[in-house]
This record gives C-alpha cells, structure tokens and sequence, in this order.
C-alpha cells in the first residue's frame, strides 16, 4: 500500500513537472511588434512595413539583446498604424508590442517587461513661440489647438481630462504642423520629440510644458508564460547594471 502511494505521488510529480515544460514548446517563438517612434524604434527606410533587420532604434536593439540574452526566439514586424499593432497585442497569444506607456488603465491588460526608458510628456512650441505655460490649465484657458498622435497614451490623456487634441495619423506630421501654426502646441514625448524634428529639419522648439514624466516598456500578451516575462526582465536588468542599456542610448542621442 506505502509502495502503491509513493508510485501515485511520483506519477503525479511527473505530470507536474512535465506540465510546466509544456509551457515552452519546442520552437516557441514571441512575435513582437512595434511602430514607428523614433528614437526608440523605426524602418531604417522610413516606410511604415518593416522586418527583423530593416528595424533600429534604442528599443529595438534593447529588446533584441534581452531576448538574445534570455534565450528566447522572437521576430520582430513594424507596421502601422498603433492601434493595429496594440489590439494584435492584446488579443493574440505569444504577441507583444513596444514601446508603450505603463498606464493604469492598461497595468492588467498585459504582462510587463521594463522600463526601456524615459518617455515625458512635454508640450513643445515654435521657436518664435511667447507663450507662458506653467499647468494644462493654461493651455485650456488659452483655448490652444494642440496636435498629438493618434492613439498614442498622451493624446488618450489628454482626451480624458477633457481636452480635444488634433490627431495625426504619424507624429511627424505635427512637426510641420506646428511649424505652419495649423497647431498651437504639440504634445509629444521627449527624447522623441526632439528626435522627430531634428528628422524634420526643424530645430530651436521650445519647451513649453513637462506635464508627466513617465517610462516605456514591452507589452506582452496576457497568456505569455511567465518564465518567458521573468528571463526577460532578468536580461534587461543585467543590462542596466553591466552598462549595456546606457551603451545603446548613446548609439542615438
């Protein structure tokens, strides 16, 4: 009877530990997405469909260090637009999408891996701008047009707190919209912001507002397995500590 019970329990810890290793198929693969968001991910060609190779940008060789690091296969697609990439995210296993905000709206929607890095929300003006900004409140009282990017957490924030921002469909676009004064401010992020004028051949924007400071990261899939969220978070921790990540940012700023 003793015999018979210590062979049941060995069977189920078979089971058990086989069940866990189930996790990971041979040949599991992350598909990963991302947009154009310079400078963390983008086509070296500028065009809004882009694979593996074809990719850069400060995200992109971070997450593709991390996986590399944690051993785990992924390919990467960029395509467009946003909305696109992040329901495909949210809706279908083993897929993720960077970089994206950690809102609270969004914390139980995904499984998280990051920071990445610095993404603060700033409203920017022309170089010849008089404006004196110190709170949103200002920018209502003032009834400013301000552009932000479609589908973007700033723009969503924004709307929330009862603003109307003009939306684009790429975030370039509101560099020269601003430059023509279609808009009155533009609500980006920086460092991306900067970035994304700088490719414009706009310089001298001026700081107008910093009105959140917050952090990127990679969005996975609810049903990722968690050693594949965990392995990627110990990689990206090892980077930050040996100077790999810093390494990366000075590659674009």
């Amino acid at each position: 009877m003793r015999k018979g019970i210590w062979a049941c329990l060995a069977g189920l810890l078979l089971v058990s530990t086989t069940a866990v290793r189930a996790e990971l198929p041979a040949g599991y693969q992350l598909t990963l997405l991302t947009e154009n968001f310079p400078p963390y991910n983008f086509s070296v060609d500028g065009k809004n469909f882009a694979r593996e190779g074809e990719l850069k940008g400060i995200a992109v060789d971070m997450v593709r260090e991390m996986c590399q690091r944690a051993g785990i296969s992924y390919n990467l697609t960029l395509r467009f637009p946003w909305e696109r990439i992040y329901g495909m995210a949210l809706d279908q296993p083993d897929h993720g999408v960077f970089v994206t905000a950690r809102l609270p709206e969004r914390e139980g929607l995904f499984k998280w891996v990051g920071p990445i890095g610095p993404d603060d929300w700033v409203l920017l003006g022309r170089a010849d701008s008089h404006l004196q900004l110190r709170s949103l409140d200002d920018v209502r009282k003032q009834q400013l047009k301000i552009g932000a990017y479609k589908g973007d957490a700033i723009a969503e924030s924004l709307a929330q707190q009862g603003f109307q921002p003009d939306l684009a469909l790429r975030d370039q676009e509101n560099v020269q919209r601003l430059v023509k004064g279609q808009i009155d401010v533009w609500a980006t992020g920086d460092p991306a912001g900067r970035y994304l004028a700088r490719q414009e051949d706009v310089t001298g924007l001026k700081m107008l507002l910093r009105f959140n400071s917050g952090e990127l990261f990679l969005a996975l899939n609810k049903q990722t397995p968690d050693e594949v969220v965990q392995k990627l978070q110990k990689a990206l921790d090892e980077m930050r500590q040996s100077g790999a990540v810093q390494t990366i940012f000075n590659r674009y700023l």
